[in-house]
């Protein structure tokens, strides 16, 4: 479909071992070049799950959703792909819905696209209270700071590699998906919000599924708005 682009998938996983064959399973391989697993610690089996469905599998022992994905794009630089698609391992995301946030970038000329759970269909309970009205909060700060109004600090997204190094992210651990969102703002790049399907995770989640996480990443995710506010 894509064929003169070249794309890969950069997912960050901990404990994932149930869910990721279906992740793997569901993702457009006449479109994707390369499927990049980063293990983030896990204790199960991921690691050697990734391999055996035919994926790139990395280890990143440093806990830490930024600290995985900046694994991932450490190794990317390597094989220079056109556009980066980040996506969860817990099966909460559809894989199918890659070709709505990679299109506009191919067909549309958009630097990054992001895909909204909020927009699209939810199966019930596949977004906690926390999670859904953290990210109400959180996106009308960053229309009130920056100007520009998300809907969304969703994973599943979509973004040219050039640009994605050129922002050069930073974050390690719960800002990750504010910071990009921001600095792509500040930098002016062209972003675009789809309508993306989200369903209840495999497993529990490591972060609105505790206490702890749910409010470590509330902490962060403010600070981080903040600090790109004041800088």
């Amino acid at each position: 479909m894509y064929s003169n682009k070249k794309i890969a998938v950069i997912i960050p996983a901990l404990n994932e071992e149930k869910a990721l064959p279906l992740v793997i399973r569901d993702i457009h391989k006449d479109i994707v070049d390369e499927i990049i697993v980063v293990d983030n610690g896990s204790t199960d089996s991921t690691f050697s799950v990734a391999q055996e469905n035919s994926a790139t599998a990395l280890m990143e022992d440093r806990r830490g959703y930024g600290y995985a994905c900046l694994k991932g794009i450490e190794y990317a630089r390597g094989r220079t792909p056109d556009i980066v698609v980040f996506l969860d391992g817990d099966h909460s995301d559809y894989p199918e819905d890659l070709v709505s946030l990679i299109k506009p970038i191919i067909e549309e000329g958009y630097d990054m696209v992001l895909g909204s759970r909020i927009m699209g269909i939810r199966e019930k309970d596949a977004m906690t209270p926390q999670s859904f009205y953290g990210n109400k909060f959180g996106t009308f700060l960053i229309k009130i700071l920056f100007g520009f109004l998300y809907t969304d600090f969703g994973p599943f997204r979509a973004v040219k590699f050039d640009k994605l190094i050129d922002l050069n992210m930073q974050d390690k651990t719960y800002g990750w998906t504010v910071e990009m969102q921001i600095k792509a703002v500040k930098k002016g790049y062209r972003i675009k919000e789809v309508p993306v399907r989200y369903r209840v995770r495999i497993g529990k989640s490591k972060v609105s599924g505790t206490l702890k996480g749910t409010i470590m990443a509330s902490y962060k995710i403010l600070i981080t708005i903040f600090k790109y506010w004041v800088s």
